[in-house]
């Protein structure tokens, strides 16, 4: 007889599965060739944050906030991005580019990295204030890469249920970044001391504008393909804002209200986190370490790591 556990998580991997396709869209082998690592490989810290669906899910979710109070990077988005029709489309894509360079073969790796440079390079404009802006911007890409990293590391803290040990978040980091200078960008922080500073750096430059509410009022709306799609929505988008750092929540003035909103969500988060876990258990990552003759357990573990 079925467990309870067992009963959840059917429905569950069902909905997540609809709402996220797997990223082998029929480009991607995650199967052979066998022994070869990818980028990362099975003893990285990468492949075990990136492994972790609600921190993952919640992290992107942040990312994007944090990411709209850049106007340059916002104005590419604005200017060339078909988010105001399918934000659920943007999302996949982000999914489908970060699961392929973290757990594909290193030769299809390489190959979607070298896709999106090239799809970089035909995204110019001007932002709201003149300003010229290039997608391929090397301080641009830094801005992006250490959002999202920066957000899906505190993503697998809050939600993955497993303790990090002293130096695998500067792993994480100093991993991720190879990404990121693929693509063009430079400077990449490579240590949790290094985006503390890069934050304090950088904050100049952000701003909460109109089209930062525009796109934050669309992803607040934003209707996921998984039964209960508004408090689907709701628990992972106010988990994500739970994730930000206190001066971003200054910047898009978030109400004391909507942090207490935010805690709540992480907390129920934080407890169905498991169901996730067990539900999701075969995924690409789980492939991958078919691939390299490890189990996928394994990513729940760190002692092979540092």
């Amino acid at each position: 007889m079925p467990s309870p556990l067992d009963l959840l998580c059917q429905p569950i991997r069902h909905w997540v599965l609809r709402a996220f396709p797997r990223a082998d869209t029929g480009s991607l082998d995650y199967d052979h060739p066998h022994g070869d690592p990818g980028l990362f490989g099975p003893h990285s810290a990468t492949w075990r944050v990136h492994a972790d669906f609600p921190g993952m899910l919640a992290g992107g979710l942040a990312a994007l906030t944090l990411q709209t109070l850049h106007p340059l990077a916002l104005a590419g988005v604005w200017d060339h991005s078909g988010f105001r029709d399918d934000l659920v489309g943007r999302l996949r894509r982000t999914t489908a580019f970060v699961g392929g360079t973290t757990y594909a073969p290193r030769a299809q790796a390489e190959a979607l990295i070298e896709r999106v440079r090239l799809i970089h390079l035909q995204i110019t404009g001007h932002g709201e204030d003149g300003r010229p802006y290039a997608a391929n911007d090397p301080g641009l890409l830094t801005w992006v890469h250490v959002s999202e990293a920066y957000c899906f590391l505190q993503g697998y803290r809050r939600y993955g249920h497993v303790s990090m040990p002293a130096g695998a978040a500067d792993r994480y980091y100093g991993e991720v970044r190879r990404i990121a200078e693929a693509l063009g960008a430079r400077e990449v922080p490579s240590s949790e001391r290094a985006v503390t500073e890069y934050f304090r750096r950088i904050q100049p430059e952000l701003a909460y504008t109109g089209r930062s509410r525009v796109v934050l009022d669309l992803l607040a709306k934003v209707r996921l393909p998984v039964p209960v799609a508004g408090l689907s929505r709701d628990l992972f988008l106010s988990a994500g804002q739970a994730l930000l750092p206190d001066w971003a929540l200054a910047l898009l003035g978030h109400t004391p209200w909507q942090q207490r909103q935010a805690r709540l969500a992480a907390h129920a988060l934080w407890s169905i986190a498991p169901i996730f876990h067990a539900a999701l258990k075969d995924g690409i990552a789980s492939r991958a370490c078919r691939r390299m003759d490890v189990t996928a357990g394994q990513l729940r573990q760190w002692g092979s790591v540092i």
